[in-house]
């Protein structure tokens, strides 16, 4: 899917001069850190910037699982960007010497006619994925844990399973050092402006200038890029972490598949099993749209009942002993597909975020890609359906960007 990448050209001695940076990166969650190792592996000197220490609960990139999947019922178009993902996780593990994925299979399952599951076998049979489609009593039998709807449908994928945000946040910003990036963290953005030499960022810490910029904010992106404000909504979701009352064993990564139910239509709840810190469950994209700069209300009794009648429903013995709770981010675009492309008024300029809270397990593969249309112009994948131009809404009386990410 994606080509080796070409080394950019180096710029010319005047340009050095004025522009220290080749490439800077404004926010360091699992986008901006995957960009910056990759563009610090192309040979350019990079810069990232951070308003706190990634990783960070403060965004989106926390909770210590995440799920990976490749039947991707949100359309068949992510199919190939996700296998270049795991390749990427793989080689960085290899690498790094640390585990960044967990296989535990995956389970997709609801209303045979529900979006979960056509979607789910629709991106399967396009691009001959490995895959079982079983019916609610083999799902109970496979996974005693369950005890799904008599109506329910399964498909079932051998390759999904965990990876792990604040592990892999580390990781790439390791490997962005190694490969000679320089990361700044407490370093609040105020404003950026393009000029005909590049980029000048505002901070805490002083003036940054950059030959490129990449705007990977999450949040605090319609904040930086005030034409984008209108499009895009920041939700408060939430994360729940359970011992269970019984059975324990059976909700450990053994025996386990990360779970996507479409419990009603066009409403989702999911589960990880436990690595070690208890079995993980939430309801997906409920969460009500907030200020990522306001103070953020901690998890609530009501919500997390909410979780718990879910889990009653489907696998009893999981609402044991609640052991954890937390909130996250999600920067939510009109049709929940990802924002990257390069800003329409400045060709320095390079946005990506918006990952409508199922981003984290494209990260390396997403990095890659940004990497290439900063330094390249262009990017060796379809990135039309994630075009900024669907989410730009200009407005006469825009002034200077600012923000604080």
């Amino acid at each position: 899917m994606v080509n080796a990448p070409r080394e950019s050209a180096p710029a010319p001695a005047r340009e050095q001069r004025k522009n220290p940076y080749d490439a800077a990166v404004i926010g360091l969650g699992a986008m901006g850190s995957a960009a910056l190792w990759q563009l610090a592996r192309r040979g350019v000197r990079a810069i990232g910037v951070d308003r706190w220490a990634p990783p960070h609960p403060e965004g989106s990139t926390h909770g210590r699982t995440r799920i990976i999947r490749e039947a991707y019922f949100e359309h068949p178009l992510y199919v190939p960007l996700v296998q270049r993902a795991y390749a990427m996780w793989d080689a960085l593990a290899r690498e790094s010497g640390e585990r960044l994925f967990l296989a535990t299979g995956g389970l997709m399952l609801g209303p045979a006619d529900g979006t979960l599951v056509r979607g789910a076998l629709l991106s399967a049979r396009a691009h001959g994925l490995a895959h079982e489609l079983v019916d609610a009593r083999e799902v109970a039998r496979r996974y005693p844990a369950l005890t799904p709807p008599p109506g329910d449908v399964g498909v079932i994928e051998p390759r999904a399973g965990l990876v792990f945000p604040e592990l892999g946040v580390r990781t790439m910003l390791a490997a962005a050092r190694a490969a000679g990036a320089e990361v700044r963290v407490g370093a609040r953005v105020h404003a950026w402006s393009a000029t005909p030499a590049g980029v000048r960022i505002a901070t805490d810490a002083g003036e940054i200038t950059a030959r490129r910029l990449v705007i990977a904010a999450g949040a605090w992106m319609p904040a930086l890029v005030p034409e984008l404000a209108p499009s895009l909504v920041v939700t408060r979701e939430m994360g729940h972490w359970f011992a269970p009352r019984a059975h324990a064993e059976r909700f450990r990564a053994e025996r386990m598949p990360i779970l996507l139910w479409e419990f009603a239509r066009d409403r989702f709840f999911y589960s990880l099993p436990d690595v070690g810190d208890g079995f993980k469950a939430s309801i997906h994209h409920e969460g009500r749209a907030i200020d990522p700069d306001a103070p953020r209300e901690p998890v609530t009794d009501a919500e997390t009942q909410d979780v718990r009648a879910l889990l009653d429903r489907l696998m009893p013995d999981a609402s044991g002993r609640l052991l954890d709770r937390n909130t996250c981010l999600y920067t939510n675009t009109p049709d929940e597909h990802f924002a990257i492309g390069a800003h329409p008024a400045h060709a320095s300029v390079t946005l990506v975020s918006a990952c409508s809270g199922h981003g984290f397990k494209f990260a390396p593969a997403v990095g890659e890609l940004v990497a290439q249309l900063a330094l390249d112009g262009g990017a060796a994948f379809d990135l039309a359906p994630f075009a900024i131009a669907r989410l730009w809404r200009p407005a006469a009386t825009h002034t200077a960007p600012r923000a604080t990410p």
